[in-house]
This record gives structure tokens, sequence and C-alpha cells, in this order.
């Protein structure tokens, strides 16, 4: 792929972005995402491919009323969105991942509460689903579609080029060339990994501490650099364990890779793996029934949420939700900014930790102030690879 050339920022949703404070995620699963309207006649895929069932209650993530306040709330007063449609076509990981696809869905959801307008999601299965779920949206004449990942360059720039007329927007990663109808959002994941790598750092009591990542792409190096630089920061001793489990949708590959770092003596996994990510948090937990304490770093969400804060660290929230509900108000309120890219990192407040860290010291809070600011000052400079 192409690295295209960053655009200047959106400075309104830049601006958003430094005033809302970290979101873990609201709204409840319904029954809008089962894969969108009637098929299109040219790029429909096989019913089995499009029913995409709504997570159950049980399944999605439950913010307590004390959680932070939704995009919206911070953001531009809500759209008219009666009689528009938005799409979505999630990565591998899928709709229930209960991280960065979930976040953009229940984004999503939130738009069509506030302004009237009907989102549905098509949920991947294989790579070679995203050209034609992205179609299916287009043909369908959806007013905005989503690709969710780093995997849509490709798809996106197909679909785009073939449908001048269309609007997609992106969520970490661009077209593979500059084009009019694409808007695309990145973040600078490796400066919220760093800041999660001083809180293990400055907490692990065995120094051995563990990454494990979902596919190794681009976008995943940086957690896994920013990470392991901020470990070494403050903590030189201790050793970083990496493992690719190669998915973002098998949670016992997950689990398998948690228990083998775990077993060679880590106290403190981070993950950067989605669905996958869900099974190391699983392995934590059956350890902390069997009376043993470990941790997990969450990412994306606070992922405490969904799995307690009896192995939950903390978590690299990273504000996909607020992205997606930002452009995609934007383009209902007639100012759709294709051809630009975002790039969201500490100083547009687009990655962070949550709001609540009540199993991190006030000690190590305040070094991760620090460090921050150091980041931002442009004093640190947080490798990408």
């Amino acid at each position: 792929m192409k690295k295209s050339t960053m655009k200047p920022l959106s400075l309104m949703l830049v601006a958003m972005m430094a005033l809302l404070l970290v979101l873990s995620g609201c709204g409840s699963k319904n029954n809008n995402g089962e894969g969108g309207a009637s098929a299109s006649a040219s790029a429909s895929p096989s019913a089995s491919e499009t029913a995409s069932p709504s997570p159950s209650a049980s399944e999605s993530a439950s913010p307590s009323a004390s959680a932070s306040a939704s995009a919206s709330e911070s953001a531009a007063a809500p759209a008219d969105g009666k009689g528009k449609k938005i799409g979505m076509v999630t990565d591998l990981g899928g709709v229930n991942d209960k991280s960065f696809n979930q976040q953009a869905w229940e984004a999503l959801e939130k738009i069509g509460k506030d302004t009237g307008a009907e989102p549905k999601y098509l949920e991947s299965k294989k790579d070679s689903d995203y050209i034609p779920f992205l179609t299916k949206f287009v043909k369908d004449g959806y007013d905005l579609t989503w690709g969710i990942g780093f995997l849509f360059a490709e798809a996106a720039t197909t679909v785009a080029k073939a449908n001048p007329e269309s609007k997609l927007a992106l969520i970490d990663t661009t077209p593979t060339e500059a084009l009019p109808n694409v808007e695309s959002v990145l973040f600078k994941e490796n400066e919220g990994s760093y800041l999660v790598g001083v809180v293990a750092g400055l907490t692990t009591k065995t120094n051995k501490i563990g990454f494990v990542g979902g596919m190794e792409l681009p976008v995943i190096k940086k957690f896994e650099a920013g990470f392991k630089a901020g470990v070494a920061a403050v903590n030189p001793n201790a050793k970083v364990d990496v493992n690719y489990v190669g998915d973002f949708s098998k949670p016992d590959q997950g689990k398998l890779a948690a228990a083998t770092m775990y077993d060679g003596g880590a106290d403190i996994i981070f993950h950067a793996a989605g669905g996958s990510g869900n099974g190391v948090f699983n392995e934590a937990k059956d350890r902390f029934k069997a009376g043993k304490k470990v941790w997990v770093i969450g990412v994306d969400k606070d992922q405490s949420i969904e799995f307690g804060n009896d192995v939950t660290l903390t978590s690299m929230v990273k504000k996909v939700d607020e992205a997606v509900y930002r452009v995609s108000n934007d383009l209902l309120a007639g100012n759709f900014h294709g051809g630009q890219t975002v790039e969201l990192g500490l100083s547009e407040g687009g990655v962070g930790l949550p709001v609540e860290n009540p199993n991190v010291s006030k000690e190590i809070l305040d070094k991760v102030e620090e460090y921050k600011n150091k980041i931002i000052s442009g004093e640190i400079k947080v490798p990408t690879e």
C-alpha cells in the first residue's frame, strides 16, 4: 500500500477531540445491525453473509451511569438525519469485539437515536467481503459508508473510484491514492500505548510483561512500539514478551498466548488484538478465580466496564466512537470533508487512559501525566515501530 500524504487536520474535529472527555462507549445494542437494506443487483453478499445479528445484551458492554459523557453530548448539536442512511463494514474482529468495531457501531447507534438517521452494519467474515459489502451500501444509496480498520485501504480505494458520487469514511487507514470522496481518521496509538507502558513498568512485580497483538500490521506495531518504549522509560529492568496470534477474532488463541506468558512469570499483559484479546481477559479471570492475581491492560475502550476491575489494570482508550460520531454528524449537516485525513493523538485528546483508574496509584498517575506532557511538548518522540 502506498503511504498517503497527511492532509492538514480538520480544525473542527481537532478542537472537539481536544475538549472531549474519555469515552468508554455508550448505547445498548438493538436489531438495526442485521445487514442493511435490500440486496443490490450488482454486488449483493449472500443471505448468510449479510445476516449479522445484533449482539445480545449479555455480550454488549454496559457502561455505568457514572461513565463519561457521550460524544454527542460534547460535540456539536446533532444534525437532522431523517431519511439519511449510514452503513458500516466491520473488519474481521466482528461488531461485538468489545473493542474497536463495537465502539464504531455504538457511535452509529447513537447517531440514529440523536438524528433520526438509519444506521446498519455488515460484519466481515473474510477479507474478500470488504469490496462487496462496501459496494452494497453504496449501491443501496447510503449517504455515508464506513470501513473500520487498517485492512480497508485497497477495498475502499477500489469502491470509491468506481463510485465517485459516493461518500466513504475510514478509520485507521487512508485510500491508496488521494480521493475527494473519502475522509480518513488516524490515531497516534503509539502515544497512548507509551502511557500504559509507564503504568505497566511501574506496576509490575516480576519485571516480566506481555504484549499480545492481533495481526502484525503497521497500526498494531505502533501499539507495541509505544508500549515497549513506555515500559523501558520507567523500568529498564523489565522485559516485554511479544506474541502475535495472527487474527482479530480468535479468543482461544489470545487465551493460549496469555496462558503461556503468565506461566512464564508475566504479571501484566497489554493486548491490541480485538476479539482475540477477549481471550487474554478470560485467562486472567480464570487465574483470579483460582487465587492468582494477574493484570490485563485493555485497548480502545475502557475494558474494565466489560471485564471488571479484578483483572483490568487500565486501558489504552482510543476514541474511535467520538471520531465516527463527529464525521457522521458532519456529513448529515452537509459538512463532509472528503479528501482530508485527520490524525489524533495525546494533544488532540484522541488517545489516553480512562477517566477512572482505580487500580493505578496516584503516584503512578502523576508520573503518567508527567510523561504525557513531555510527549505533547515534543520532548519525547514516541517510536512507531
